[in-house]
């Protein structure tokens, strides 16, 4: 992205000294009319022969602990997080010359906090995650509709429950990069790096673009 607006310009002056606040804020202002969803993330993972893969996925939550995302345990990406428990994420904006980066450590979210989020989805795609193999062969598209009638049949009369093979992922991060476009592509950027076996503080430099 070759941004040459001044919008939000010597955003990496500010005193910041902790990058998951800092990234709710931005995160904020990107949630202002967006004209696409500020949740799309692009999630990239490796199985144990290192060989990358990456996908779109929706951001659900960010706390103190890092970044929330759900899918199917089973799914090529539930595979390799499995495998190989280390991702990184990225999310662009180029509404507000804004893009992010964070590496880290992935864990499953506790069973009580992927039940309370698939409670609020909707009832279709509550019996999608069920009906569907995330990743694995499929015969027929009319063969998953079939399935997704069987499961609608199951629970005509009852809430649909989270499929054990179905839920959360938090990423804790360490390390957040913030990337803010300027004008003839001397862009703005600040890494931030947190030490695992640390306190938990972080520690910055400014990037070349």
């Amino acid at each position: 992205m070759d941004a040459g607006g001044g919008r939000g310009r010597g955003e990496l002056n500010r005193m910041v000294v902790d990058p998951i606040a800092e990234f709710q804020r931005l995160f904020a202002l990107a949630c202002e009319a967006p004209p696409s969803d500020p949740t799309e993330m692009t999630l990239a993972t490796a199985d144990p022969r290192g060989t990358p893969s990456a996908r779109i996925v929706l951001l659900k939550s960010v706390d103190e602990r890092g970044f929330q995302f759900f899918t199917n345990y089973e799914s090529r990406k539930g595979r390799e997080l499995a495998e190989n428990p280390r991702a990184a994420l990225v999310w662009r904006w180029p509404w507000r010359e804004l893009q992010i980066r964070a590496e880290g450590e992935v864990e499953r979210l506790a069973a009580a906090e992927s039940d309370a989020y698939f409670a609020t989805r909707p009832r279709g795609h509550q019996l999608g995650a069920w009906a569907s193999a995330q990743s694995r062969p499929l015969g027929s598209y009319a063969g998953l509709l079939a399935r997704v009638a069987q499961v609608e049949l199951r629970y005509a009369l009852s809430d649909v429950p989270r499929p054990p093979c179905w839920g959360g992922f938090l990423l804790r991060p360490l390390a957040i990069e913030f990337w803010h476009g300027r004008a003839d592509r001397l862009h703005e950027r600040r890494l931030f790096r947190r030490d695992p076996l640390g306190d938990g503080s972080w520690t910055s430099e400014l990037l070349s673009p």
